[in-house]
């Protein structure tokens, strides 16, 4: 849930538009499948996890605060825009970002000595860059060594290299972590192709261009991102000790995979 502070808010701001299109919309977007499947496979409803959370009270507070903003900001944003852009759309935009995020996966695998995964990400990349019209058609899916590469990102390396978790932590906008996370999070930023300045570098590629990619990336992400962050929460007595567990167990099972 690493969406950066300055797409969220400048996604905030279409809530004025999209809100009316939101309202209407009762059902929930549809997920990626991929991403839901990787997120909730080894979760374990009733699993007791052992985690550090000694900020439980303000953790408890922010969590409550989230709950506010996903639900009359984001979430009529989300829906607006699901119900304005058609599905093929919305997943095309989903690989082509899922794609620029190459460099992450690629120097994760590599840090954690994973070569022969760092290699399938590079074929991948080229692949999905060339034959599916700059990333926009996921081509290595139909591609058995280039199918389902379990991802990897900063905070899956510092627990590769053991370092620990430390403690729990909920953040405003960003929604449950930990403190390897947190600071993982800034080496992804840092790898991630749509946080550099790329003005600098590229003729042409004016902060409008800019702002108008870090809007459609945070929106089309949005229906995922909120339809993960509820699955935990439905049914449970304590929503926040749900979410909790659940990211506690994902984030562990992707370290060891």
């Amino acid at each position: 849930m690493s969406v950066s502070f300055r797409f969220f808010f400048l996604c905030a701001g279409l809530a004025v538009v999209c809100a009316p299109f939101g309202f209407a919309q009762k059902t929930p977007a549809e997920p990626d499948p991929a991403l839901v499947d990787e997120m909730y496979d080894d979760v374990d409803d009733y699993a007791v996890v052992q985690v550090s959370d000694p900020l439980e009270p303000m953790n408890r507070v922010i969590f409550k605060f989230n709950d506010g903003l996903y639900d009359y900001v984001l979430r009529p944003v989300s829906n607006g825009y699901t119900r304005v852009v058609p599905t093929p759309a919305r997943h095309g935009i989903r690989n082509f970002f899922d794609n620029i995020r190459f460099p992450i996966r690629f120097v994760n695998c590599a840090l954690q000595g994973k070569f022969d995964r760092a290699g399938r990400e590079g074929g991948k990349f080229f692949v999905n860059t060339i034959a599916g019209l700059g990333g926009f058609i996921r081509i290595s899916d139909d591609v058995p060594a280039l199918a389902a590469i379990p991802r990897e990102d900063t905070g899956q390396t510092f627990g590769v290299w053991r370092i620990g978790k430390g403690p729990y932590l909920v953040l405003p906008l960003f929604g449950p972590g930990t403190a390897r996370d947190t600071v993982g999070a800034v080496g992804d930023h840092l790898l991630n192709p749509l946080s550099w300045n790329l003005r600098q570098n590229i003729d042409g590629y004016t902060w409008e261009i800019e702002t108008g990619v870090q809007v459609v990336n945070g929106v089309n992400a949005l229906p995922d991102l909120l339809y993960t962050y509820d699955a935990p929460r439905k049914n449970a007595i304590d929503p926040y000790i749900a979410v909790r567990s659940a990211y506690i167990q994902y984030r562990d099972a992707a370290v060891k995979q």
